[in-house]
C-alpha cells in the first residue's frame, strides 16, 4: 500500500442515520464552538457533519433531489474498492476512450491496473478511467448502476438514483447532499480510498512510458487541514465539492452542491471546514501549505512502487 495512504479508521455508523430530513436551515448551536457563526452559503443544498458521530453541525435543503456531477465518482470508487484485487490488470476498450468530456487520453488497447484508474479517476476526475472500471467491475455501464443503486440503499441512501459511473448529466439520475453524505463517510472510513483523495499529485505512467503527473482537482488541498475528497461541475449541478478535513482531534466532513460561481465553492468549503473544525484565525493562517518541496515528496511518495504491468 502506498507511503501516502493513512492509517486506517474504525468504521463509524452510517451518515444518513444522524441526518435530519425537515427545516431547510439548522445549526446545531450545542456542538458548534462558541463565538463561531455559521458560514453564509450560496450553495443550492449542504451537510456539515462530525465524521465520527455523525452529528449534524450545519445543514440546508439537504434532501433536495439535484444532479451532484463527479462527486457520484465516490461512489464508483468505493464499489471498485470493496471488490478489490486492485492490482488486477484492465484492457481499455474503444467505448472507455471515447467518454467526453475529462478524460486522460487512454486509448483502445492499452493496460492500466484497477488501483491506477482508481487513483486517476477519484484526483482527476477523468471519465474514461470511471467508465473503464465499471466495465471491469459489472461487463456494462447499466449493470454498474444498478450496483450504485443497491450500494447506495445499503448505506440508507433513499433519494438517489444513479445511471452512469461518472456523473454526467442523464434523465433520471439525482442524489441528494443527505446521501451524498452517506457515500463520504463511507468511503472516509476505507484506508485506502481515504489515502488517494488526500493524495495532492500523482504520476500517472502511460503505455508509451511517458509519465502524466496528476494534479488533485481539490484545490482545498493546499490547506493541511483539509485531507480529501472529491469535486464535481456540470452545467446542471453546479459546481459541487465534498470535503473533509482534520484539526487537532475534530474530523469533519462537508457536502456543498450547487454553487454557481467556481470561485465560492471553495471559500464555502473552507468555511464550512474551518467553523466544523472550530479552527481559529491564528490557526487557519498557519495551515496553509507553503513548501514546493513537500508537494513534491508528497508525489513521490505516492509514485507506484509496482509497474510490472505493461503501460
Amino acid at each position: 500500500m502506498s507511503a501516502c495512504t493513512l492509517a486506517a479508521i474504525s468504521a463509524f455508523p452510517v451518515a444518513s442515520a444522524n441526518l435530519p430530513r425537515r427545516d431547510p436551515i439548522t445549526v446545531n448551536r450545542q456542538d458548534s464552538f462558541p463565538g463561531a457563526s455559521p458560514p453564509i452559503l450560496t450553495a443550492k443544498a449542504v451537510v456539515l457533519f462530525d465524521a465520527h458521530t455523525g452529528v449534524i453541525l450545519f445543514r440546508q435543503n439537504e434532501t433536495q433531489p439535484r444532479q451532484v456531477a463527479s462527486t457520484q465518482k465516490l461512489l464508483t470508487a468505493l464499489i471498485v474498492a470493496e471488490n478489490g484485487d486492485l492490482d488486477k490488470p484492465i484492457v481499455i476498450k474503444r467505448s472507455d476512450a471515447m467518454e467526453p468530456p475529462l478524460k486522460l487520453g487512454l486509448r483502445s488497447g492499452e493496460t492500466y491496473t484497477r488501483r491506477a484508474l482508481l487513483t486517476a479517476m477519484l484526483m482527476k476526475s477523468a471519465n474514461d478511467a470511471a467508465a473503464a472500471l465499471a466495465r471491469d467491475n459489472a461487463r456494462s455501464t447499466a449493470a454498474f448502476a444498478e450496483k450504485m443503486n443497491r450500494r447506495m440503499v445499503e448505506l440508507h441512501g433513499n433519494t438517489s438514483h444513479f445511471v452512469n459511473p461518472n456523473g454526467l448529466p442523464l434523465n433520471g439520475q439525482y442524489s441528494t447532499a443527505r446521501d451524498m453524505a452517506s457515500v463520504a463517510r463511507a468511503v472516509y472510513a476505507h484506508p485506502l480510498l481515504r489515502g488517494i483523495v488526500n493524495c495532492r499529485t500523482y504520476h500517472f505512467r502511460l503505455n508509451n512510458g511517458k509519465i502524466k503527473i496528476l494534479c488533485n482537482t481539490n484545490c482545498l488541498l493546499k490547506y493541511s487541514f483539509c485531507n480529501g475528497m472529491k469535486t464535481g461541475y456540470t452545467r446542471g449541478a453546479g459546481h459541487c465539492l465534498i470535503a473533509s478535513g482534520k484539526w487537532k482531534e475534530r474530523e469533519v466532513i462537508a457536502v456543498i452542491l450547487g454553487v454557481s460561481v467556481r470561485s465560492r465553492i471553495w471559500k464555502e468549503a473552507q468555511s464550512l471546514l474551518i467553523y466544523g473544525l472550530g479552527m481559529r484565525p491564528e490557526e487557519i493562517a498557519a495551515a496553509r501549505l507553503v513548501s514546493s518541496s513537500r508537494a513534491r515528496a508528497h508525489a513521490a511518495a505516492f509514485k507506484p512502487k509496482r509497474l510490472f504491468w505493461r503501460w
